[in-house]
């Protein structure tokens, strides 16, 4: 598990926005498993990695679609 400093804004596949708070590995055969917490009402939610987008990223030019 590698819980992130810095929560991660991403879109999930809802299309709610939230922040990713900690990963788990899936393991070799699964993807990978998200805690978001989502903007509106503050929900926890688990995604899988093919389940949400990062919203932003200056670094690496990554914007929100929609």
């Amino acid at each position: 598990m590698l819980e992130f400093k810095q929560p991660i804004p991403v879109v999930t596949i809802d299309g709610l926005e939230g922040y990713a708070i900690y990963v788990r590995d899936g393991g070799t055969f699964e993807n990978d498993v998200w805690c978001v917490a989502l903007c509106n009402g503050g929900e926890i939610r688990h995604y899988l990695s093919n389940q949400i987008r990062i919203f932003k990223n200056a670094t690496f030019g990554i914007e929100k679609t929609k």
